[in-house]
């Protein structure tokens, strides 16, 4: 089970993903685009293309977690589709 702690960080990737990547792709994305080390136990939420899906990524001090979710029914509304 992830807990959620009030020191817990929660970062958003801006742009989506490609999916097929597995836990080491995001891995390498959390170091290269978002510039944060994925071992600190931050939890990091992915989406897809058409937003039809999540993945979590997060370290709970043993071992990496990668979390998917895909919605039946339903899109996810993002930051970078709806300009502010």
């Amino acid at each position: 089970m992830i807990q959620l702690l009030p020191h817990l960080r929660i970062l958003l990737a801006y742009q989506p993903v490609d999916f097929r990547k597995g836990i080491d792709g995001l891995i390498a994305l959390c170091r290269t685009e978002l510039a944060c080390d994925p071992y600190d136990g931050d939890l990091f939420v992915f989406r897809n293309k058409r937003g039809t899906a999540l993945k979590i990524l997060t370290f709970d001090g043993l071992g990496m977690w990668m979390c998917i979710r895909r919605f039946s029914q339903g899109k996810l509304r993002w930051v970078a589709d709806h300009p502010i």
